[in-house]
């Protein structure tokens, strides 16, 4: 009956401390959660992780000259003329006579145009009308003034008759001077409605039109400032723009060979005429200027070019060599006994047989095979076969 009179309080849930366990909704929540991070991050590093793919460089089959292949750098860079003006004209009028066209030769003070001048004719004939006027009356007034001089030392005139004719005299002698200015002034604007040409040079393009009005400095928008562009054809040279990490590389006066875009088979040979002393910080370069020690008629002003600085003096013999298709020796790779290089197509490698000649410092001569201009792996690996999945890095 003991039972009956146990203490059961102790057996009571103690419902004022709570539960700090989380419930099984979240439980199932994160679970999910964790389980969607770690599938977005699978998909984001399986490629990096177990992908195939190899990373490659890419370079051009081109034509190249024995020189060039030993060259201690190469530079691009565009033909200037050194000697270049903008043929405009001190007056302004209406253009009557352009007497040039584009390639036109022309010589040092040969009139190239002339402006309207008719109202500056009519001013010169003004002023030479004034001066025989006042040469006219200086007869008069001159001798009137010798008289006066004469008549004062005799006593037979007075001071102030002999300041007059005096006063008078010295005014006209003024007005000549004026005249004479007044003439010079316009023939001076007479001169500068004619535009001559600065130089012997040739002209690279014409800016007006006759009938158009020509000013100085093209004053309004319905004007024009220029009436042709001349250079002189014998100041050509290359500029070129060499990174400042390569610059301690060329002096001044060292042999250089020049290959025009435009003919990629012709070299031309060249020196550093030079260093311009400052750099752009936009591109990180230093502007060199490249003389040519020859050059022909094709060589134009704005024509792209290359240019290779080479270490050893130019040798003539070799720039007249026919060109040959080089590629770095680093392509190259042999496989049961044939001369293998890898392009890649839709990014994938393809191999192709090649026969290869000579070589010329740390190119090969690709005697078939390939063209000028075809793209291929620059450097071969052991990872790179036939059929590898590559990725084309610039």
């Amino acid at each position: 009956m003991e039972s009956k009179t146990a203490d059961l309080s102790s057996l009571k849930i103690d419902r004022s401390v709570k539960d700090d366990r989380p419930s099984s909704k979240m439980k199932y929540i994160t679970w999910v959660a964790a389980l969607i991070f770690l599938f977005i991050a699978g998909l984001i590093l399986y490629p990096m992780i177990f992908s195939d793919t190899v990373e490659v460089h890419l370079t051009s089959v081109v034509l190249q000259s024995p020189t060039q292949t030993s060259a201690l750098l190469t530079a691009s860079g565009y033909v200037v003329a050194q000697r270049q003006a903008s043929v405009s004209s001190k007056g302004t009028g209406i253009l009557i006579y352009l007497g040039v066209v584009e390639g036109d030769k022309v010589k040092k003070s040969q009139v190239i145009a002339r402006l309207d001048d008719r109202d500056i004719v009519a001013q010169l004939d003004e002023a030479k009308s004034n001066l025989q006027l006042y040469k006219a009356q200086l007869v008069e007034i001159e001798n009137n003034y010798k008289r006066e001089k004469e008549l004062f030392a005799r006593g037979l005139s007075s001071q102030q008759s002999l300041d007059q004719a005096e006063s008078r005299y010295n005014s006209l002698l003024a007005n000549l001077g004026i005249a004479e200015a007044r003439i010079r002034a316009s023939e001076v604007e007479l001169e500068n409605m004619i535009i001559r040409a600065p130089f012997d040079g040739t002209v690279l393009t014409k800016n007006a039109e006759v009938g158009e009005i020509v000013a100085p400095f093209g004053a309004s928008s319905t004007s024009r400032a220029a009436v042709v562009t001349i250079a002189d054809m014998t100041s050509l040279m290359i500029e070129a723009d060499v990174s400042e990490s390569n610059i301690e590389k060329i002096k001044t006066e060292q042999d250089c060979e020049i290959v025009l875009d435009a003919y990629p088979q012709k070299s031309y040979p060249g020196y550093v005429f030079k260093i311009v002393p400052t750099a752009d910080r936009s591109k990180a370069t230093v502007m060199v200027k490249v003389g040519f020690k020859e050059y022909d008629s094709r060589v134009l002003p704005e024509m792209s070019a290359k240019v290779s600085f080479l270490s050893v003096p130019i040798d003539t013999k070799m720039l007249s060599e026919e060109k040959s298709l080089v590629i770095p020796s680093t392509s190259i790779k042999e496989q049961n006994g044939l001369v293998m290089v890898y392009k890649v197509e839709n990014d994938v490698v393809e191999a192709v047989e090649v026969k290869t000649g000579r070589k010329m410092g740390n190119y090969v001569e690709v005697l078939s095979g390939l063209q000028a201009g075809d793209s291929i792996i620059e450097k071969i690996t052991d990872e790179i076969k036939a059929g590898t999945k590559v990725k084309i890095v610039q």
